[in-house]
Formats: C-alpha cells, structure tokens, sequence
C-alpha cells in the first residue's frame, strides 16, 4: 500500500538578498529591507514529504533513518549559518523561500522518495516545491476581522434559520479570518524569486485586507448584498479580485485558503475559479457547523 510519510526538521540562519551586479539604490528598490547589511535571521520549519510502499514492519522508512539523512545533507549545515556562503547554489540564486526549498530538494532527492518540500520561514510565509524545475509555490498569510449573516433574501427568516442555524440571526455576528494566498511561478534564476513579495503583499492588503477588514459584510461589500457570505463564498470572491493582480505581477494565483475559525476553514483553487459564477454561487448555500 502506498503511504506519504512526513518529517518535520528546524534550522536557524541569516540570509541578505544582495545582488552585486545592481547598485545600492537598485538593491534597496528590488529587496527593501532585505538588502540591510549584514543580513537578517529566520527560525525555519520544515517538512519533507516521502511517498512508498508500507513494509512488513509497518513503516515506509525507518524515520530514524530519515532523521540523520535530513541532518547529515541539510539542517547540520544551514542551522546556524549565513545561508548566502554556506552553499554555492545561493551564490547564484539568491536564498529565498522558495529557491531553499528548491535546493533542499536537490540535496535529498538522491537519498529519499521525495514527494514535496514545504518550508517557513515565519508563520504567514512559506513556500513549496515538488521537483518541477524552477516552479515553485509561495504562500503569504494574512488577517483581517469582519462581521457576516447567513441569510439569502429571498427566503424568510425562518427557511434561512432551518439552513443556516444561529449564523441567521439578523445582526450576524464576527470572525478574526485568517487568509493564505498561494501563488505559482518560476524562481528567477538571480533573484530567487517567483513573485515580488512586497508587490504580492500590497496587493493582498489594497484587494482585499484594506476593504474588508471591520466590515459587516453584507452591508459594506456590495458583491455579497445577494450573494451569501459564508467562508466558501468570501474565498471564491477573494480568488476572484485576486487573480488578474497577480497575474498582473508574474505570478498565477494557485489557492486561496480561508480559515474562520479553528473550526471552520475552506480551500479555492484558481483552476476551478473559472466555472463559478456569482449567480451560482448565491444560488447555492452550504450550511456551516457553529
């Protein structure tokens, strides 16, 4: 039977993003604060994804096994280091999140079944790489607070109370949301970038954080006076206002991501944002646990 094993790792190191061959100037306007001398440092997480045949011993691979390749190839070199010098790769490509994960890969596939590398650097960015050249996925996390009823108008508060429960009542009620953006792209064979993350980020908070956040959202976003707010709704619409800017930057929306509470989350890929349209979406509640 075939399994996905996963293994999580932890390293601590700087990295600069600095490209001699631009100016000052050029480096601060391509990189911001990142270009800071001498560096800056990260806690790392990672996790390496393994796919095989469960065993007579009920493993896939020995995980201890796993342990000491991870560290001998990757973590007992970059923990603690200066990421630009510590690998020759970095040299030519810049050490972002995706072009670590990248060379990670690079580093084990010789000695594991690898299926996905996924790395953080910090809780609301991370990036994934599945072997694909220099594709790669980067995911940015962000937050906004917003009130919402479920309720379709066209029906009484009775019919919306049998579908919707309590998330009917008629002052709604509010979430801290959550939001992860994935794009993906080809790394830059300088940069080490898919994405201009700061442009990414401004385009997340001016298309979406910036006018939802504090909002009751079927009073203040007319995009949901008829079509009903629940988390897949609001994710479908997020995708929606989100694509043609990220395309716009390079990249390509891959998923959206909404989670509304710790016991509530939904995922939109943008290969399916295609077929849905507002008029479906509003015609089509989806009950939601309280």
């Amino acid at each position: 039977m075939q399994c996905i094993i996963n293994r999580r790792a932890e390293f601590s190191a700087s990295h600069r993003y600095w490209l001699p061959e631009l100016s000052e100037a050029e480096n601060r306007s391509t990189f911001g604060l990142c270009a800071n001398a001498p560096g800056h440092g990260h806690n790392y997480t990672l996790y390496v994804l393994m796919a095989g045949q469960i065993d007579e011993y009920g493993m896939v691979l020995n995980l201890s096994d796993v342990k000491h390749v991870i560290k001998r190839e990757v973590t007992g070199q970059l923990d603690f280091s200066f990421l630009n010098d510590v690998w020759p790769e970095f040299q030519q490509t810049l050490p972002t999140t995706e072009n670590i994960a990248r060379v990670i890969w690079q580093k084990l596939s010789p000695h594991l079944p690898l299926v996905r590398i996924q790395l953080f650097e910090h809780p609301e960015l991370s990036a994934e790489y599945l072997g694909n050249g220099m594709e790669a996925y980067l995911t940015v996390g962000t937050h906004f607070s917003a009130a919402h009823r479920l309720a379709r108008p066209d029906l009484s508060f009775e019919e919306n109370t049998e579908i919707y429960g309590k998330c009917a009542r008629p002052h709604g009620h509010g979430h801290n949301y959550q939001l992860e953006v994935t794009v993906k792209g080809e790394i830059d064979s300088r940069t080490g970038m898919i994405v201009d993350l700061v442009a990414l980020q401004k385009a997340i908070e001016d298309y979406v954080v910036e006018p939802f956040d504090h909002t009751f959202l079927n009073k203040d976003i007319p995009h949901f006076a008829e079509v009903v707010p629940t988390a897949e709704n609001i994710a479908v619409y997020i995708g929606q206002l989100l694509q043609n800017p990220i395309q716009e930057l390079g990249a390509e929306l891959h998923k959206i991501k909404l989670i509304e509470s710790a016991n509530n989350s939904c995922e939109i890929y943008a290969s399916d944002l295609e077929a849905v349209s507002s008029k479906r979406v509003a015609s089509e509640p989806v009950l939601l646990p309280v």
